[in-house]
């Protein structure tokens, strides 16, 4: 199995992509979120898969970071159904406001006989909080995170041997929802700044985490592996040394620094 991060970035950068990734097993694919434009087709290519094979979508929040690169995939997947190049169908997951909103811009900035195909062979599944689903043949549980922003869902999925994987969204884990990333093999988790530099980049005041205080929280709640994304870009050439030495200090597992279109066996 591997996880494969097409984009590492916030909101706010030009210099790497929004925060997004892939999880492939044996061939199935789920993807997560879809950064900001249609350049989710630019490195789905490059991270070398073909979109036409992703089937399974699934979104975490309405923000646009992470939003408006599910409408090209949706004007993608009906267009080639329309053109009789995509065989099947395929399915976006999220929870309702999100759902709506992916209907309302489709049925409005698609042709007509493209935005048919929602419903039809493009499915759009409503999540619940706790809702548990089998999915590229693993067992994904789909949870509300509390976010005070915009509803957001994250999950907990199955990777076998009784390990799971936590996508916490990308805004802080609350305590009300930690059991879903107590033990995790995995945990992702937004790291919007080294602490060092929380003064520069503000991250309490947007509802995000520095690297020490993720690492706190992952070591206290006894993850594994620790990998960290949605980060500011100033330190995109360095990112990786600066956030392992401040992390390292608070937290004993691996931790993962990811950059944009790198890959990791999970």
């Amino acid at each position: 199995m591997k996880l494969t991060m097409l984009g590492t970035g916030n909101a706010l950068v030009a210099e790497c992509y929004n925060t997004c990734f892939l999880i492939e097993d044996n061939g199935r694919l789920f993807m997560t979120d879809g950064g900001g434009g249609n350049t989710i087709l630019h490195q789905i290519r490059h991270a070398g898969y073909d979109w036409k094979d992703i089937r399974h979508i699934f979104v975490t929040h309405k923000h646009i970071d992470h939003l408006l690169g599910i409408i090209w995939m949706v004007r993608m997947i009906c267009q080639f159904m329309d053109h009789g190049e995509y065989e099947g169908e395929a399915y976006i997951y999220s929870h309702r406001e999100v759902l709506d909103l992916i209907r309302d811009m489709s049925e409005k900035l698609l042709r007509k006989r493209y935005s048919a195909f929602l419903d039809h062979r493009l499915h759009l599944v409503e999540l619940s909080d706790g809702q548990m689903m089998n999915i590229i043949g693993h067992e994904f549980t789909f949870f509300d995170i509390q976010s005070t922003k915009a509803r957001q869902y994250g999950f907990r999925m199955e990777i076998g041997d009784g390990k799971m994987l936590t996508c916490c969204g990308d805004e802080p884990l609350k305590a009300s929802v930690e059991k879903y990333a107590v033990g995790s093999e995995w945990m992702l988790h937004e790291a919007f700044c080294l602490y060092a530099q929380a003064d520069i980049f503000k991250p309490y005041e947007k509802h995000h985490s520095t690297v020490k205080d993720v690492c706190e929280h992952a070591e206290r709640l006894g993850v594994k592996n620790l990998l960290l994304y949605h980060t500011e870009e100033m330190n995109l050439a360095n990112r990786k040394e600066m956030y392992f030495d401040e992390g390292s200090k608070y937290y004993q597992g691996a931790l993962w620094i990811p950059d944009d279109l790198e890959s990791i066996c999970l």
